[in-house]
């Protein structure tokens, strides 16, 4: 008699990565590097991305595949993070980069809010899994910084305190949740022209980016106050992102409208973050943004949450 076996499925190891918002962002001039030199603070918010790494055969290389929200605006090739990110793991533990690589999105594509970022810390902590390569969170953390200055928070979480730019990271005390809503643009800002404008109107001559000022918002996030924090939400580069963009300065307009605590673009835009009393106050501002057309999706949810974790 046959017995007929079903195959063995090929191992899959699951990660979920969050998005962020930068409570602040100050910027000094532009360094030798090119780079800004950069205070910010990341909070993540339970906005995740999921990143499947599953087994394939030797020597088959890198796929991608990518669903959820907005995926069709998503690159599957070797241009995406996901992707920089396993050979990035794979160049330095020596292995070979074979592994096929599903993401779920759950960031806003292009919003500010380092979806791709996500991606890439996430599939930083699934191949590493999957190819036991067993690299420390510390490494894993500067192969994140080479890859972008946004990719090691994602890996990290929490709240946390980005100086450089913005990839060294300090995690700062955090009491509470905060509740949060985020209007989103289909079409997305160019970072280097955001940087670009605010260079111009700065006139290249930025103050050194410094924590000094953000007492006020430390001691808001350590109270687990939320009042103070939204009156202390600040971004240097969102009269930027406004002589781009000058509808946004309306989507903001109206969140004071709905009695947000604070209201503010962020990172690099376009998406604008308002901060709500409650989970109940967060969706009337949502359905304000909504019933004005003032975004072309608008998300609710809370911070700050934990980095890349394996699900399964």
């Amino acid at each position: 008699m046959t017995s007929h076996l079903a195959a063995a499925p090929s191992p899959a190891i699951r990660v979920r990565a969050p998005g962020k918002v930068n409570l602040m962002l100050r910027s000094g001039r532009v360094q030798d590097d090119g780079y800004h030199q950069l205070v910010t603070i990341f909070q993540a918010v339970a906005l995740y991305e999921q990143v499947t790494a599953t087994q394939v055969t030797p020597g088959a290389g890198i796929s991608l595949t990518v669903d959820g929200q907005q995926a069709d605006r998503v690159p599957v090739d070797e241009s995406n993070l996901a992707w920089r990110a396993a050979v990035a793991l794979a160049q330095h533990t020596g292995v070979s980069p074979d592994v096929a690589l599903h993401v779920t999105k759950g960031v806003p594509v292009a919003g500010g809010m380092a979806g791709g970022s996500a991606d890439a810390a996430a599939a930083l902590v699934a191949c590493d899994a999957l190819w036991e390569t067993g690299v420390p969170r510390t490494e894993l953390s500067a192969i994140a910084a080479s890859l972008g200055a946004d990719v090691p928070f994602p890996l990290l979480g929490h709240t946390a305190v980005g100086t450089g730019r913005g990839d060294v990271l300090t995690p700062a005390m955090t009491r509470g949740e905060f509740h949060w809503v985020f209007a989103v643009s289909d079409e997305g800002l160019s970072t280097p022209e955001v940087f670009g404008v605010f260079d111009e109107l700065s006139g290249g001559t930025a103050d050194e980016a410094e924590l000094a000022d953000e007492a006020p918002l430390m001691l808001a996030l350590r109270a687990g106050d939320p009042h103070t924090l939204g009156r202390a939400l600040h971004n240097d580069l969102q009269a930027a992102a406004l002589e781009l963009r000058p509808q946004l300065q309306r989507t903001i307009d109206l969140a004071h409208e709905s009695g947000a605590l604070g209201a503010v673009v962020s990172g690099s835009g376009p998406t604008v973050a308002a901060l709500a009393r409650s989970r109940q106050h967060a969706l009337a501002i949502a359905a304000m943004w909504t019933a004005e057309g003032a975004a072309d999706t608008v998300w609710c949810t809370t911070g700050p949450v934990a980095g890349a974790r394996i699900l399964a």
